[in-house]
């Protein structure tokens, strides 16, 4: 897999981890919308274990 892709994907699961952070920061956190971002980010990992 290209650098270059390899690097935006790792940017990407890094983004999507802090959206779930803060999401559970808020004071009634969006179960859906957490796992939503979960499954981006499991979908994201497993690109990179192919890799």
């Amino acid at each position: 897999m290209e650098h270059n892709h390899v690097f935006s994907l790792e940017a990407k699961h890094a983004l999507l981890d802090q959206q779930i952070h803060e999401e559970n920061l808020r004071p009634n956190p969006d179960q859906m919308t957490i796992n939503r971002l979960k499954k981006q980010k499991l979908k994201i990992k497993e690109e990179l274990a192919q890799g």
